[in-house]
Formats: structure tokens, C-alpha cells, sequence
């Protein structure tokens, strides 16, 4: 039974502007369903977003999906709204919880920045050691594949933060180094109206998306039934299908949010499913690869587990836990 709106709806994020963008486009799909909905917006500061170090000896960027997944556990809040490339893949999902919808994928690409008073176009650009920075080991691994002689950093904070750093606008800390690029996510710059910085842009062919890249999941408790029949009926099928597929290869892989992990699902014209994957050294040195299509049965569960056997087969396990060929 659907009791809104009655209800006051909580939805809990975290407090980043990015967040709150993506639960505002939430809330307005929401409304377009019940257009008098009570919603109350939770931020969350994170124990991740406070951390300035590297993730990995926090334990990863499952963290910032973890706090506010233990406050919808407790009936602090009633949803969530998670970057489905944030979740982690070897772990199973928080006891009591489902994902009851995937918004429609949006882009995918990476695309790469310069500071405003550079002249360079892409990668090629670029001279022999020139420091281009990034967050993830997923592009890192891809860019050093084509061009080892770069330096590739690790760069984190608010993507606005970051784009002021690589105009060199802020000092102190990591504002003090000075880049010559930087790798971000397409869909993030337009989410912010930051999309004109972008130079070049990347297809999944150069650089392999992350997996669950450009999808938001909606995540409710599996027994709060209204919240779960408002929330499915913006489920969007076929990004349901290319993320299942996507993670279920993550999940054999037993990768997480910082294995030098990446594989992407579309559905042909014709309606076959195809998915690839990728697992990397974290120097880009070796990786391997795998492509299959659904076939007969499309099933996008069958298809992830094809594609992640495969990598093992070719020795992925190995290159994600760095033990050299």
C-alpha cells in the first residue's frame, strides 16, 4: 500500500555538491509521481570525504556509501541515492536492503582537462613527464597503458575544488603542485555546469568506464513497501539489466571500489547484451581483457560470469592482489 504523501520522505546523502545535485534531480523526478511529496533531505559528511589520505587505507570508497547505508538500517532515513560506481562489488548488499531502482544511464566517458591557460588539446599533447591527475587507479592503469612516460597522481576532493587546482587558484596542501591535466567523469562536470572544461573526451574504447559508471541506484529497505513501489516506478530496465551484468563480473572478480577494475554493458541495436572487461596492473604495465555477448539467453548474470572467468582465466586475480607474472 502507498501511503504518500503522508509521509515525510528522508532521504539521505552525502553532503558533497555533486550529492546534493543528484538528489535534487531525484526529488523532481519524485514529485513528478506525487507531486505534493514531503521531502527532507539528510546530508552526510562522511568518514571518507573527512579523510585526506588515500581511500585504500581507510578501506576503500565503500565508505562513503556505508554511513549512510547503517542510517537507513536504523530508520534514520527512508532512501539513499548512491553513484552505482561507489558501491562496492565484493561484499554483499547491507542486510535488509535493496537497490529498488536505476535512474536511465548517463555518460559514461572520462574526459580530460587542462588548466585555462593551456593551449593542449588531448594526451598527445602533452611532454614527456607531465603530471596529469586523477582519482582513480581504474585511469590511471589506462593512461600510463598509452603513454608509461606521464605522471600520474592521485588528486581527491570536490571535482569544483579540483578544477580550481589545476587552474592553480589554491595554495596550501595539494593546491601547491602543479598539473598539467586531469581525468574526470563526463557526467560529473555536467552535472555541475562544468562540462565546457572538458578538451577531450575520451570514448570506452580508450578508457574502459568503471563499473555501474554514470548510474544512480535508489536503495530503500527491502520491507518498506510504499517506499519501494515509488521508488521502482522509476526503475529504468535496461540500465537494471547492464549494471546487473557489470557487477555480477565485479563480484566474481571479488574487486572493489579501488581494484584497477573496469567493464561496461550496452545493449546492441539488435538487443543482444555485450559487456567488457578489464582488470590492470595498477602501473598499466599488464592488464587483461574479455568481450562477450548474452547470445541465446541474454542473461546479464550468465554474461558477467563469463566475461569475469574469463579474466581469471587470463590471470586476473594475480594482477588485482600485484603479484607479478
Amino acid at each position: 500500500m502507498n501511503d504518500f504523501p503522508a509521509r515525510k520522505l528522508r532521504i539521505g546523502t552525502r553532503s558533497s555538491p555533486m550529492a546534493l545535485a543528484q538528489v535534487d534531480q531525484v526529488s523532481a523526478l519524485l514529485r513528478k509521481i506525487e507531486p505534493d511529496l514531503d521531502i527532507e533531505v539528510v546530508p552526510v559528511t562522511t568518514e571518507a570525504d573527512k579523510w585526506q589520505g588515500d581511500l585504500a587505507q581507510l578501506g576503500g570508497k565503500g565508505l562513503f556509501v556505508k554511513e549512510i547505508d547503517t542510517m537507513l538500517q536504523r530508520g534514520q532515513v527512508d532512501m539513499a541515492v548512491h553513484c552505482i560506481k561507489d558501491v562496492p562489488g565484493d561484499v554483499p548488499m547491507p542486510r535488509g536492503l535493496i537497490f529498488a531502482a536505476y535512474l536511465p544511464r548517463e555518460d559514461v566517458r572520462d574526459v580530460l582537462l587542462f588548466p585555462a591557460d593551456s593551449d593542449a588539446k588531448s594526451l598527445d599533447d602533452l611532454p614527456p613527464g607531465a603530471t596529469v591527475a586523477t582519482s582513480a587507479v581504474r585511469r590511471k592503469a589506462q593512461i600510463l597503458a598509452t603513454r608509461p612516460d606521464l605522471n600520474v597522481v592521485r588528486v581527491r576532493g570536490l571535482v569544483g575544488t579540483r578544477v580550481d587546482k589545476l587552474d592553480g587558484k589554491r595554495k596550501g596542501g595539494e593546491g601547491d603542485k602543479k598539473f598539467d591535466a586531469m581525468v574526470l567523469a563526463q557526467a560529473g562536470l555536467e552535472r555541475l555546469g562544468l562540462a565546457d572544461r572538458g578538451r577531450y573526451t575520451f570514448s570506452p574504447a580508450e578508457m574502459l568506464p568503471a563499473v555501474g559508471a554514470g548510474v544512480l541506484g535508489l536503495e530503500c529497505k527491502k520491507d518498506d513497501d510504499s517506499v519501494a513501489y515509488l521508488l521502482q516506478q522509476l526503475n529504468h530496465e535496461r540500465t537494471m539489466t547492464e549494471v546487473t551484468a557489470e557487477r555480477v563480473m565485479l563480484h566474481g572478480l571479488r574487486g572493489h571500489c579501488n581494484s584497477p577494475i573496469a567493464g561496461y554493458c550496452i545493449t546492441e541495436p539488435d538487443g543482444q547484451l555485450s559487456l567488457r572487461g578489464m582488470v590492470f596492473s595498477r602501473d598499466g604495465s599488464t592488464f587483461v581483457h574479455a568481450h562477450y555477448w548474452g547470445e541465446e539467453r541474454n542473461d546479464p548474470g550468465v554474461l558477467g560470469s563469463r566475461v569475469c572467468a574469463e579474466l581469471l582465466r587470463q590471470g586476473g586475480r594475480d594482477i588485482i592482489e600485484g603479484i607479478p607474472h
